[in-house]
């Protein structure tokens, strides 16, 4: 039997057959976000099978993270299902146009790697990694944990992954199931955000301002029964927050009710911000803290460190060492060399990330353009009219990331990457930016 959704026919007698025809729906377009599925009874009659086979199917695309379901309202496709990542939602950026809108770090800040690269290789010339090999490399373990120390994150051991969101994907997998609820920023880091429904989880946003997640909202949230908080300490990205010790303490205050809920730290701009460090690590029974090595040292080198109670850190490990094993040991003396020889000045860096944001936000300013980014490699503009802003900036020469990259919930902006302005090009831009939303209008932040 055939059943015709929209405009794509769906077959099938099982449940996988069935999901996967839906699924292949949504990759294809010919299902959008927010599509209603027909009742399970209704498509079970139409293909001929018994409904708790189209239960099954809903079910599994359900913990896909490709449909939501919602009681009596029935079944939708997500409104950003897992299919369809944010990152496919880009700009062509015209010959001659400033890019403004990757988020990476500046070229000329990071480190050459030859040196640390023939470290690493003369390592592993004495003492190569073989299966059965100590996982993480005992100098590795120790800079990175006197550096957690430093900053006063609690006491735990540590891990590593292949960067930040391996490294969250894991640390969620090990505590929650399909079906739980996950606080995140909104806005927030987009990858975050498609990957919570991805892992089959319920994506619940919180408003974030200047000084992380707002009190209130993440009081709601925890109202509403989530499982998880995931927060970004600083140079939270596309707004630049970074957690005060104010809010760090309001939050810990409320968490402290919440023993049961998993709290993640992501700290993924360690070593280029010069705010200092407040966590929630600790707060409750379960936690963890990541840092990662991209942004200041290189996004190819693929490695993050997480350090968390000893329960999660335990079931990540176990969880690891069957699938990839281990991070390349390679790798790990890299960054290990990278560390020794201070190849990256922290403070340098920072500040130099800083007077370009900080220029920024001053010429939108005295332009009359609300404009946020305590820390970071962002600026975040609130719009009224995100479409015509970033075409508008494109018609002055620049590009800069369209704000539904990063929200749920929360209103319409555009992100602007610093790295790759001079000091001459800020009042420039910040005309561009004034020039464009003079017609297109501006908007709020929170």
């Amino acid at each position: 039997m055939v059943f015709v959704l929209g405009e794509y026919p769906i077959t099938g007698r099982g449940a996988s057959t069935i999901a996967a025809d839906i699924e292949r729906a949504v990759g294809a377009g010919a299902l959008k976000p927010g599509a209603a599925l027909p009742p399970l009874r209704e498509l079970a009659r139409e293909l001929d099978v018994n409904p708790n086979t189209v239960a099954s199917a809903y079910r599994l695309l359900r913990d896909r993270g490709v449909i939501e379901t919602a009681g009596r309202r029935g079944s939708r496709v997500r409104a950003r299902p897992a299919v369809a990542p944010r990152e496919a939602i880009r700009i062509e950026v015209p010959s001659g146009t400033r890019d403004l809108s990757t988020g990476n770090p500046d070229l000329a800040l990071l480190p050459p790697l030859a040196a640390s690269l023939a470290d690493a290789a003369a390592h592993h010339a004495l003492a190569p990694g073989l299966y059965g090999s100590t996982v993480i490399d005992p100098e590795l373990a120790e800079l990175a944990r006197a550096a957690l120390d430093a900053d006063g994150v609690p006491d735990g051991p540590i891990g590593l992954t292949s960067g930040s969101l391996d490294a969250i994907e894991r640390v969620l997998a090990a505590h929650l199931r399909p079906g739980d609820a996950v606080a995140v920023e909104d806005p927030g880091w987009g990858s975050v955000i498609d990957l919570v429904p991805a892992m089959g989880l319920r994506a619940v946003p919180v408003a974030v301002d200047d000084e992380g997640p707002v009190t209130a909202e993440v009081e709601r949230a925890l109202a509403a029964d989530i499982r998880a908080l995931i927060v970004t300490d600083r140079g939270q990205n596309p707004t630049g927050a970074a957690l005060s010790a104010a809010r760090a303490a309001e939050l810990r205050g409320l968490l402290a009710a919440h023993p049961h809920v998993l709290v993640i730290d992501d700290d993924h701009l360690h070593h280029l911000v010069d705010l200092p460090l407040h966590t929630l690590s600790g707060a409750t029974e379960h936690w963890a803290l990541v840092r990662s090595v991209a942004k200041a040292y290189g996004p190819d080198l693929r490695l993050a460190v997480y350090t968390c109670d000893p329960v999660t850190v335990a079931r990540v490990r176990g969880r690891h060492r069957l699938g990839a094993g281990w991070v390349s040991h390679l790798l790990q003396r890299t960054v290990v060399h990278l560390w020794q020889t201070q190849a990256v000045d922290p403070v340098r860096t920072a500040r130099s990330y800083a007077m370009r944001r900080e220029a920024l936000l001053r010429a939108l300013a005295e332009r009359g353009v609300s404009a946020h980014g305590r820390c970071g490699l962002n600026a975040w503009v609130p719009v009224s009219d995100e479409t015509g802003a970033v075409a508008g900036l494109l018609q002055h020469g620049w590009a800069v990331a369209p704000g539904a990259r990063f929200r749920l919930r929360s209103g319409p902006g555009i992100r602007v990457t610093v790295s790759p302005l001079d000091l001459a090009d800020i009042d420039p831009l910040a005309d561009s930016v004034a020039t464009v939303l003079r017609s297109t209008g501006p908007g709020h932040f929170g």
